[in-house]
């Protein structure tokens, strides 16, 4: 199956992601009524669209490195790392905020491309080495940070509150980043190389594709996304903290809003569209709970049901194709390789007695 074919099949599964979403909504705005409230507020609204901008910064890296076929558990400890780096560099003033913004993304897209690094040329398994390289930045962050750090440069802090019409401005930055991902994907050579490696990346590699240039970039543009995340908790808070991508649970809730959005976790097959609808579930869940005032660990338990209801759809649509990959590596069935060797050797006798 070509890459294109493979895009084509992710967003084909896009349409039943908004429809599901479509159902959330119904059954969320049901609930919050039968409460006396109302889901539809310009306050919930506002609250809800500010919401989707982190994790939907996370997700879109997130979605990259699932389509190459690998996994990013860092980032949540990126969004941490870069909050505290920009916060500290900027300090509240004003000339600082782009040596702040410059110092965490920089940081940010080294270690994702290490990390990337050690998936394609060391052959570990991107579970393994985003982990790894995940507890690498928590043990910097315990050992040097305690509790809130830095403070916002105005600026930082006037993008954080502003707005255009309806939509926050962050939310719209992400929107934007999410249409240049689009365009990477469907429109770049990189993009069908992600595609390709995801799909099978021996059969990449016979057709001249440098395999391991697109893991280190779709792990780089993660942590592009996990930086740019952090920035933006900054421009919320106002403060940076060495914790605040962990309580946030940004690395299993992006993957499971990649997931949720049609993608697979083998690679190669996938929507960006879809994960924008992932997300979209999630900040709808999480709006109407806000409102219900839900206990906030029962929210966990929500979150939690979601992560397996994904996991579960995955398993469902992967089911097919792990079966027909196991098919053709394992060749052809016993009994039919027996009875061609056993007719083998009758071949040359008829095909002379014909002569």
């Amino acid at each position: 199956m070509s890459a294109l074919a493979r895009l084509r099949g992710g967003l084909g599964s896009t349409a039943g992601v908004y429809l599901v979403l479509l159902g959330v909504i119904v059954v969320a705005a049901v609930v919050v009524a039968a409460a006396g409230r109302n889901l539809f507020t310009p306050g919930n609204l506002t609250v809800l669209m500010t919401s989707i901008a982190v994790l939907g910064f996370v997700a879109i890296g997130q979605t990259l490195v699932i389509l190459v076929g690998s996994l990013d558990l860092s980032v949540a400890y990126l969004v941490s790392l870069s909050s505290v780096l920009a916060a500290g560099t900027m300090a509240g003033a004003s000339g600082g905020t782009v040596p702040g913004i410059v110092t965490a993304l920089v940081a940010t897209v080294v270690i994702g491309a290490l990390t990337g690094c050690l998936v394609a040329y060391l052959q570990l398994s991107g579970f393994i080495a985003s982990l790894g390289v995940g507890l690498l930045v928590a043990g910097y962050l315990a050992s040097y940070y305690r509790g809130t750090t830095g403070k916002a440069s105005p600026e930082l802090a006037g993008f954080g509150s502003a707005s255009i019409g309806p939509l926050p401005v962050p939310t719209l930055l992400m929107l934007v980043c999410l249409v240049l991902a689009v365009v990477l994907v469907g429109r770049t050579r990189m993009g069908m190389h992600l595609l390709a490696v995801g799909g099978d990346a021996h059969v990449a590699r016979m057709s001249g594709v440098r395999a391991g240039t697109p893991v280190v970039v779709a792990h780089a543009l993660s942590g592009l996304c996990a930086g740019i995340a952090g920035i933006v908790i900054v421009a919320r808070l106002g403060v940076g903290s060495p914790t605040v991508g962990e309580q946030g649970g940004y690395d299993l809730l992006s993957i499971a809003a990649v997931v949720l959005g049609g993608a697979s976790l083998a690679g190669g097959r996938g929507s960006l569209w879809g994960t924008l609808g992932g997300i979209l579930i999630f900040a709808v869940v999480d709006s109407a709970m806000g409102i219900l005032q839900v206990n906030p660990f029962l929210k966990e338990v929500v979150r939690g049901v979601v992560i397996i209801a994904a996991v579960a759809l995955y398993a469902r649509r992967a089911a097919p194709l792990v079966r027909r990959r196991f098919a053709a590596a394992a060749g052809p069935d016993p009994a039919e390789a027996s009875a061609a060797t056993a007719a083998g050797p009758t071949a040359p006798v008829t095909e002379g007695a014909e002569r």
